[in-house]
C-alpha cells in the first residue's frame, strides 16, 4: 500500500471529488474531513486542514505520465461529459488541431466546456467543426444501461475514447503522434481495460485538468457538450418535461416527477439506472 499526501485548497479538494465522481464506490465522513472516498483505485481522505491523503496499490496516475507539451502540433485531444448526469446520454469526442488553426481557435476564446455557458457552446461548436477534424460519440440512456451490466463507467469511457480516435483513423485522417486524454483513470488501467479490444490506439498521453491546457482536448469538450445538449434538448421535446442536470437533491425530485407521469418503465430511456437517484423514487 502507498501513501501520498498533498496539500489542497477547498475548491481544489471538491474539484477532485468532481473529477473522480463516476468511480466513487463508497463515500463516508469521518471526524475533521470533507470526505473519504473509496475509488478502485484508491482511497482518498481530505482533511478540513487542507491536507489530501491517497492510499493503494498504484498511485501513478496522480502523477502526468509526460512533461506538458501543450504547444505540440498536430495534436489529437478528446474528452467526455454527461458522465456525471443521472439524466442524459455519455457523450465523447475527439478532434485534431493543426498549427495553422491555432490563433483562430484561441480567438474563439476556446477552453473546457465546463468554464462555457450553454449558449456560447451552440456558437462554437459550428465554428469548430468548420476548422477541425472531429468525431462524436453519443451513448443513449437505453444503450448505456444495457452495456453497463457487463461493463462499469470508466470500463465504458475507455472503450469510448478508444473508439473516438479509431473513429478519426477510419474517416482517413492521419492521427498525431501526440494523443491527449484528460486523464480520468490511470494509463496503465486504461489500456488493461482494452486489453481484449481488437484495434486499440497505442502511447496516449494522460493529463489531469488537460481540457485547460490542450486545444485539442477542449475543442473536444465543447463538441461533446454541444452533443450533449441537442440529446437533451430532443429528450426534453419527447416528453414535454423539463429535466434537471447533475445528480443532486432537485434531480432526485425530478426523477420522482416523471416516474409519477411516465411511469417507472420509461425511465431507462431517459437515465443512468445504476445512478443512486433511481434507489430513492418510491
Amino acid at each position: 500500500m502507498n501513501t501520498l499526501t498533498k496539500k489542497m485548497s477547498k475548491a481544489e479538494i471538491f474539484d477532485l471529488k468532481n473529477r473522480v465522481a463516476d468511480q466513487i464506490q463508497k463515500e463516508s465522513h469521518p471526524a475533521y474531513t470533507f470526505y473519504q472516498i473509496k475509488l478502485r483505485e484508491c482511497t482518498i481522505t481530505a482533511y478540513t486542514s487542507g491536507k489530501v491523503v491517497f492510499q493503494g496499490k498504484n498511485l501513478d496516475w496522480l502523477v502526468p505520465d509526460t512533461k506538458e507539451q501543450t504547444d505540440v502540433y498536430p495534436q489529437a485531444g478528446s474528452d467526455e461529459v454527461g458522465t456525471g448526469d443521472y439524466f442524459g446520454p455519455v457523450v465523447v469526442s475527439a478532434t485534431i488541431v493543426e498549427k495553422a488553426q491555432v490563433d483562430v481557435l484561441r480567438s474563439l476564446g476556446i477552453q473546457d466546456s465546463k468554464q462555457i455557458n450553454d449558449e456560447k457552446i451552440r456558437q462554437l461548436a459550428p465554428e469548430i467543426k468548420k476548422l477541425c477534424p472531429y468525431t462524436i460519440l453519443v451513448v443513449s440512456n437505453d444503450k448505456y444501461n444495457q452495456v453497463h451490466q457487463t461493463h462499469n463507467m470508466v470500463d465504458i469511457k475507455c472503450l469510448l475514447h478508444n473508439q473516438a480516435y479509431l473513429n478519426l483513423h477510419q474517416k482517413g485522417y492521419v492521427l498525431p503522434s501526440f494523443l491527449i486524454i484528460d486523464q480520468f483513470v490511470q494509463k496503465k488501467s486504461y489500456y488493461k481495460y482494452l486489453q481484449d479490444q481488437p484495434e486499440v490506439i497505442p502511447n496516449i498521453h494522460f493529463e489531469t485538468k488537460a481540457e485547460n491546457k490542450y486545444l485539442s482536448v477542449a475543442c473536444g469538450s465543447i463538441l461533446a457538450r454541444n452533443a450533449f445538449l441537442e440529446a437533451w434538448d430532443a429528450m426534453e421535446a419527447k416528453y414535454q418535461f423539463h429535466f434537471e442536470k447533475g445528480a443532486g437533491k432537485q434531480v432526485d425530485l425530478c426523477a420522482q416527477h416523471f416516474v409519477d407521469q411516465f411511469g417507472p418503465s420509461e425511465l431507462c430511456h431517459v437515465a443512468k439506472l445504476h445512478f443512486a437517484n433511481t434507489k430513492k423514487i418510491k
